[in-house]
């Protein structure tokens, strides 16, 4: 136990170095740092103890939650050839369909988010939509390698049944390399690359990576942003907030019709303050952004905090209804459903 702990909290055993001369301000020696100057990690001893206390709980006293469900088959998605839609599978999973392109986020089909299978956080809500049951898989973001966000079995089997492209942050072609895996595309913050029609551009995030405690920051972390025919959609990953990097999505490559943000893993505050939004501050980075719709994601999947299962989403209706925000502009779509944007 306490080695996972140790694993999942990314001890980091070696730094990343300092800066590289000439290259962008994100970038290291050996890897890779957020840029907002106030950005701190939590201590040795608060990582550790919060990620014991999180897998002993989700291992030996998991907790449970009844979330709304929507019955999908899969039937309308596969026969979707060119409606805008989105279909949340649960925690950062999205299949969103544009302009005849089927794109997924984060994928993850797994039971546990975790390096091991008899421990670690268990899903407390079964994938929305079957892995069967997917339309063709044509393109596939991936933000960053945290095991909620990266998950091996699900990428192998994405691989060898749908064949697509990846789409992942500097340092990640070579671990899917590792897998058999090479249709992978690696790009920097602000990289685009032109896919099938679809324009995909890597942007910038407040995270940290880390699979074990000899990688810490040896890989990058991103969002993303899909610019279609007619639509415009973002996929911030995980992230911080950080009022630079979203005015500056928002002016260089917005507005977005939707913009999927996490509502999700907020607590405690003196972990995740800095590398989590909570609800409050995901609404604002919809502003920052100019997004027209609020797609909530990264919650009522997986047990990875302290807060309540069911509090995010009361918390940004709640902040909504403050902010005077018609209800319509925030999704908060149950596992499965499928909405047309």
């Amino acid at each position: 136990m306490l080695l996972l702990g140790l694993l999942l909290a990314g001890v980091g055993c070696v730094g990343v170095g300092g800066p590289v001369p000439g290259a962008p301000a994100h970038h290291r020696e050996r890897g890779f740092a957020n840029t907002n100057p106030a950005f701190t990690r939590p201590a040795f001893w608060t990582r550790t103890t919060f990620f014991l206390a999180r897998i002993w709980a989700s291992t030996f006293a998991p907790r449970t939650v009844d979330l709304p469900r929507v019955a999908n088959d899969g039937a309308a998605v596969r026969a979707n050839q060119g409606e805008p839609t989105l279909t949340w599978i649960g925690h950062a999973t999205l299949l969103i369909q544009l302009d005849g392109v089927n794109v997924l986020t984060d994928p993850h089909w797994s039971e546990r988010a975790s390096p091991v299978s008899f421990a670690g956080p268990r899903r407390v809500t079964p994938p929305g939509l079957r892995f069967e049951d997917l339309p063709p898989v044509h393109l596939v973001l991936i933000s960053h390698d945290h095991y909620d966000h990266l998950d091996v079995a699900t990428v192998k089997r994405l691989a060898a049944v749908h064949q697509p492209r990846f789409y992942v942050p500097l340092g990640l072609k070579a671990w899917f390399a590792d897998l058999g895996i090479t249709d992978v595309v690696e790009l920097d913050w602000w990289d685009s690359r032109v896919d099938r029609g679809l324009t995909l551009t890597c942007v910038p995030a407040q995270h940290f990576a880390s699979r074990s405690p000899f990688d810490f920051n040896r890989r990058l972390w991103a969002g993303w942003t899909l610019a279609g025919r007619e639509r415009r959609a973002f996929f911030a990953g995980d992230t911080g907030y950080y009022e630079a990097h979203f005015k500056a999505i928002g002016d260089r490559l917005g507005p977005f019709d939707v913009a999927a943000l996490s509502i999700g893993a907020y607590r405690p505050a003196s972990m995740m303050r800095l590398t989590h939004t909570t609800p409050e501050e995901a609404l604002q980075v919809l502003s920052d952004v100019g997004g027209r719709r609020f797609v909530a994601v990264h919650w009522g999947t997986f047990d990875l905090a302290e807060e309540p299962l069911d509090e995010p989403p009361e918390r940004l209706r709640a902040e909504a209804r403050r902010l005077g925000l018609d209800p319509d502009r925030v999704w908060v779509l149950g596992h499965g459903e499928t909405r047309r944007w």
